[in-house]
């Protein structure tokens, strides 16, 4: 157990700003920051300032945005996690042959972790890299991910109140997500059909490791058309098991 003594709450606080900033919030005023991570308008504006100050952060007089210095952060994370580099030459091959992006995330928290993609063609209007992050509730990655949890663990991470709708099509409720959450853990896949963005569509399945515990996510993005889910998951959900199968003796 480590102790708060031994902890620097400044850092923490640093950390917090630093994590308020997001793909759909990449200019930030100060009173912004303060209210998204919880810390009073002058512990945030002193955070931003030193930011600014050692250049992970710009500033021009109004709003901050981070700098590519920050990137070093994620980097030097990705870097010691051999994930990436073992499920990399994989995604490669599965994209190419299905023609479509692929993508591998990690759960941390309420949200998806990119830890590697490969493109084929652009399919969000944000761009997809490792280290992008989305809300696990409403992409395919994250359900399969919520899913692996104890249900009483993917219940808190959920919450009781409506959740953001970011289209027509997202499902907000708790109650109906945790009901697609079953049906995911039911079938090993998950589907999304333009929950996160209009014209977006999204098949996922589990990574397990050698004793079946869910480690990681497999996806695949492509836009919505006259195709029928039912058709696109028939397609491609095959190609997401082989890999699936394939990596599983690799996880731990």
């Amino acid at each position: 157990m480590i102790s708060e003594r031994d902890t620097m709450s400044g850092l923490a606080k640093g950390l917090a700003v630093i994590e308020t900033f997001a793909a759909d919030r990449p200019r930030q005023s100060i009173s912004q920051v303060a209210e998204a991570s919880g810390l009073d308008r002058a512990t945030a504006r002193r955070c931003l300032l030193t930011l600014a100050q050692q250049g992970y952060a710009d500033y021009d007089g109004k709003f901050f945005t981070l700098t590519p210095r920050v990137l070093r952060l994620g980097s030097a994370c990705l870097a010691t996690m051999p994930l990436p580099q073992i499920v990399q030459p994989l995604l490669d091959r599965l994209s190419d042959e299905i023609g479509e992006s692929s993508s591998v995330s990690i759960l941390d928290g309420g949200e998806i972790v990119y830890v590697a993609r490969a493109a084929q063609r652009k399919v969000m209007s944000i761009a997809l890299m490792p280290g992008s992050r989305l809300p696990a509730y409403c992409t395919s990655m994250g359900r399969v991910l919520l899913a692996g949890l104890p249900e009483a663990e993917a219940r808190a991470l959920l919450g009781t109140a409506p959740l953001p709708a970011r289209t027509q099509h997202t499902l907000t409720e708790p109650a109906a997500i945790l009901r697609e959450l079953e049906q995911a853990r039911a079938q090993g896949y998950a589907c999304i059909d333009q929950e996160v963005e209009t014209g977006l569509r999204s098949l996922a399945v589990p990574l397990a490791d050698r004793r079946g515990k869910t480690v990681a996510a497999l996806n695949v993005g492509f836009p919505a058309g006259p195709e029928q889910m039912s058709d696109a998951t028939a397609r491609l959900l095959p190609h997401l098991q082989n890999v699936a199968r394939e990596l599983r003796g690799s996880l731990g």
